[in-house]
């Protein structure tokens, strides 16, 4: 195998890498599990601004 061939085969790799990646993100099925994910940085604030006044 020459040079351009390796490049080549490597760029595909990492484009079917670059698309499962993706498909896998966008899946209707991980959904619920990202959304719950996305919210976990406000949990803390959530509870902290019932028990302490805003300093």
């Amino acid at each position: 195998m020459d040079l351009g061939v390796m490049k080549t085969m490597g760029l595909l790799l990492a484009m079917t890498g670059f698309g499962l990646i993706c498909w896998w993100a966008y899946a209707p099925s991980n959904r619920k599990r990202f959304d719950e994910d996305a919210m976990l940085p406000f949990v803390d604030e959530k509870k902290k601004s019932g028990r302490m006044n805003h300093e």
